[in-house]
């Protein structure tokens, strides 16, 4: 599979030049930010699976496997993982088949509420979270492709979209 040719505009601009030009001047300026949000979260989704692909875990299950590495005892219930992750329960649960599969955590019964289950990082996933984590800061986390202070700013930028939104 060849490699397309780089546009030679942007084409997000030329986009926002079209939209003012058909009279949506207004909602010109939004329509590129939120298209360039868009086309940047494809590139910097790409980046990271590229880098997780090796490890043979998706990002999703990357975020479970992290969320148990920081819990304090290594273990959380299936449902708290969701809350924490903003995910669907049926996510939690593919994820969680997966990562089980592959010998990276364990699920067992709570110990005092009869309703849940416990997901138990296991020392094999303990392993993969900490290597992984090491190339995702060298290969994307620490080289995002903005400078430093365009990181501030962006991060500034999307938790302020975010909180708009409810997102916390």
């Amino acid at each position: 599979m060849s490699v397309p040719d780089r546009p030679r505009l942007d084409p997000i601009a030329e986009a926002r030049r079209l939209w003012a030009e058909q009279g949506w001047t207004a909602a010109a300026d939004g329509m590129a930010a939120v298209t360039s949000l868009m086309r940047a979260q494809q590139i910097a989704l790409g980046r990271v699976e590229a880098v997780l692909r090796a490890y043979g875990v998706t990002f999703a299950r990357y975020e479970v496997l992290m969320l148990l590495f920081f819990s304090r005892h290594g273990s959380l219930p299936m449902g708290k993982i969701g809350q924490r992750l903003q995910v669907h329960p049926t996510s939690v649960t593919n994820a969680v088949d997966r990562l089980e599969a592959a010998g990276l955590v364990r699920r067992s019964a709570h110990p005092v509420d009869r309703r849940a289950t416990l997901v138990e990082l296991l020392d094999a996933g303990r392993t993969l979270a900490l290597a992984a984590t090491e190339d995702l800061n060298t290969h994307v986390f620490g080289a995002p492709g903005v400078s430093p202070p365009g990181v501030t700013a962006l991060v500034d930028i999307l938790t302020e979209l975010r909180r708009d939104a409810g997102d916390f």
